[in-house]
């Protein structure tokens, strides 16, 4: 087998091979390039088996890549009863020769399953029981290192099912090309060094299998900047062996290193990811394949901003329950800010975010700003239950609810009874003793002492955990003169929740600014995800997100994408500029923020799957020429020439007051009337739909008539 092997060029920013600064970078791909007895294989351990971030990436690619690829499509991961039981049908193999495969397996003492994963475009899945199979583990760690010269120690749960699972996916690619009646072209496509071990075994085995390998993050980058290390800056430093050993992972880096090596195409999800791959792995990704989502449009104009309203109408009956007794603001004047995701302090940038909101909460008091910032932070943390002052303020808050209906009903039924005798009513008489007595009960019970909680739920590790140790360090505890407010939600959000009962997608619209300032983060769903749903995010130039944004749009600010500067400053420089950022944010006018919320939501062309997917297709006619090369040809498109697009800076005024013509946030009507004949959002809108192409559409195999109409019918619409 013949490995290339990349050696570091010590130059950065890294040159890409296929150049991702704009969307027409790549050939809009035709039927000419036949598909027709080639069969696509994506392995990952997320396949139906949600553990992180790159189950979404499968789940929300299953439907283009079925449309492309039709019945020769697979999916390949773990079978977990717990999972198969809400998200698979079980059924028999459609394929002849995939059915001997997994009966000839299923006969040598493996398990394996067959159905369709209930999720948009219901793709095939291929199920394999790897503890079925534990019995072999040992001989297979011993070929391994035999082959390899990679030992996995017994005490890494995780390293072993890598194993397990590697083995067993090339044992069925390469059973599935014995059965195969006519020579196939496969191919595999593997996701994380915990499914990379199978690729290696193919190219080992000269399967005839053509092989790529996409690193979603690298795993040494994760470890080391969880460490507080200057990452970015000393990347071309460390020592790369004694760092994996160091943090007892060198085995696991070894599988990653190998994958990535012996792959044909090597992918990763981001140009800074790219540098991180090429420094660490010691090669520089063939393709970047950015992360997308599949974006539903609004049939109804600014629907979304309908949406935004019912969600944030929600938050605040929580917020009036959390704060009872200390309801000492305007809540239409209240801006919802959150961060959320995996709970890593320092990494996610929930450190330098809560240094920013105590110095923010500085600028509102001295600047005497009637605006109240309420910060949510929804990351799992280990809790016991729910915060009993927490659920005490729902209960106050529903009491008070009631104790309002029922002197609301008492008091119309006096107004109706004195309208039937044709009299108007005596005002003076219309509340008796009784009403106020019942009122005056509400509002004792609404007498608190201490102040709001700041954790929603009792913290196992209350004295040991970073968020509230740096809230008692820069000592926002939710007083009544803070303008700046935290609630820290220590679970995943759910619709079924007693406390805050809303799923995080309906959270996220009911906010006004998502903030993400990560040092690491390879990708960025949750900032991508907020601008599908038009809501302003704040990300950083170490995100995946982030700098893919830069690219595409000139000012990305006046489109709700603020960019912080988090690889050539500081931690206080970064922290200022976050924190002017969210100033400014906050002397917005509510009128601002409706039209850069529509900005932000004609952005989510970009992060569609119609669009980001072609990177994806490319890897695979790349991986199939390398791989085939009497049968396929692949020429790319040279980047250079493409003259690609950019969004450029809206024409209207600006949504930031910093930049524009009203120096605060407060203006007369005749101003609001002057902006809204300088603004308009339908013209806005056109100008910025005729900087972006249209999706460009799939190859469609196999489709059923009402497949192949709704695809139709898009087509049409993109007309």
């Amino acid at each position: 087998m013949r490995v290339e092997l990349f050696g570091q060029t010590g130059g950065m920013p890294l040159a890409r091979s296929l150049s991702v600064t704009s969307l027409s970078g790549l050939e809009e791909w035709d039927e000419e390039f036949d598909l027709e007895d080639a069969v696509l294989f994506e392995i990952a351990w997320e396949v139906a088996n949600k553990v992180g971030g790159i189950y979404t990436v499968i789940q929300t690619k299953a439907r283009m890549t079925s449309e492309e690829w039709g019945e020769n499509y697979f999916l390949v991961g773990p079978y977990v009863e717990s999972n198969v039981r809400t998200q698979v049908e079980l059924i028999e193999p459609t394929n002849p020769a995939l059915k001997r495969t997994i009966d000839k397996m299923n006969s040598s003492g493996c398990k394996v399953y067959f159905g369709r994963w209930l999720i948009e475009g219901s793709p095939y899945v291929v199920l394999i029981d790897v503890a079925f199979t534990a019995w072999s583990l040992d001989r297979w760690k011993s070929e391994l290192w035999e082959l390899c010269d990679i030992g996995v120690p017994w005490f890494d749960r995780e390293a072993n099912d890598a194993v397990l699972f590697g083995f067993l996916t090339a044992w069925l690619l390469g059973e599935y090309a014995a059965q195969s009646e006519e020579p196939p072209h496969i191919v595999a496509h593997f996701h994380e060094w915990l499914a990379g071990l199978g690729l290696v075994l193919c190219r080992h085995r000269k399967l005839p299998v053509a092989t790529i390998f996409t690193t979603h993050a690298t795993l040494l980058g994760r470890y080391l900047c969880a460490g507080n290390v200057d990452f970015y800056n000393k990347i071309e430093d460390f020592n790369l062996d004694k760092e994996a050993g160091d943090r007892q992972i060198y085995h696991r880096y070894c599988l990653e290193r190998s994958a990535a090596h012996c792959a044909h195409v090597f992918t990763t999800v981001s140009h800074i990811t790219a540098i991180e791959a090429e420094h660490l792995l010691m090669r520089k990704p063939d393709i970047i394949t950015p992360n997308g989502l599949n974006v539903k449009k609004f049939s109804a104009m600014h629907e979304f901003q309908n949406l935004h309203a019912q969600s944030k109408n929600r938050i605040q009956e929580f917020i009036r329950g959390h704060f009872y007794g200390h309801l000492d603001f305007n809540l239409d004047k209240c801006l919802f800010l959150f961060i959320a995701g995996r709970y890593e302090f320092s990494n996610k940038g929930a450190d330098i975010f809560l240094e920013a909101l105590a110095r923010l909460n500085y600028l509102l008091r001295v600047n005497h700003s009637d605006v109240t910032v309420i910060a949510f932070f929804i990351m799992p943390a280990r809790t016991n239950n729910f915060n009993v002052e927490t659920l005490k303020g729902q209960a106050v808050r529903k009491q008070l609810w009631d104790t309002a209906q029922t002197v609301k009903e008492r008091f119309g039924k006096k107004l109706y009874d004195s309208l039937l005798v044709g009299q108007l009513p005596d005002i003076s008489k219309m509340l008796d003793k009784d009403d106020f007595t019942i009122m005056k009960r509400a509002i004792f019970a609404t007498q608190r002492q201490c102040q709001p909680p700041i954790c929603t739920h009792n913290m196992l590790e209350d004295s040991s955990d970073p968020i509230l140790n740096c809230v008692r360090r820069i000592g926002l505890f939710n007083s009544s003169a803070d303008r700046v407010k935290i609630i820290f939600h220590p679970e995943f959000l759910s619709s079924t929740s007693p406390l805050l009962p809303m799923d995080y997608e309906e959270f996220v619209r009911g906010c006004h600014l998502g903030v993400f300032p990560s040092y690491y983060e390879p990708w960025g769903y949750t900032p991508a995800e907020c601008t599908v749903m038009g809501i302003p995010s704040i990300s950083t130039n170490l995100s995946g997100f982030g700098c893919f944004m830069e690219e595409h749009i000139a000012d990305p600010s006046a489109y709700g994408i603020y960019i912080l500067d988090r690889r050539h400053r500081g931690v206080d420089e970064s922290c200022n500029q976050l924190t002017s950022f969210l100033f400014q944010f906050c002397k917005q006018s509510r009128r601002q923020r409706i039209i850069q919320r529509n900005r932000t939501e004609r952005l989510s062309d970009l992060l569609d799957w119609r669009y980001l997917g072609r990177y994806y297709v490319a890897a695979r006619h790349m991986a199939l020429a390398k791989a085939f090369p009497d049968t396929y040809l692949y020429e790319p498109q040279d980047s250079t020439s493409t003259s690609g697009f950019r969004y450029p800076r809206p024409a209207s005024v600006p949504p930031s007051p910093a930049l524009s013509r009203h120096s605060s946030p407060r203006h007369s009507e005749a101003e609001d009337n002057d902006e809204d004949e300088r603004y308009d959002e339908d013209l806005e809108a056109e100008k910025d739909r005729v900087n972006i192409r249209q999706p460009f559409t799939l190859p469609v195999k196999n489709k059923s008539p009402a497949g192949s109409g709704a695809n139709g019918s898009s087509n049409g619409a993109s007309d």
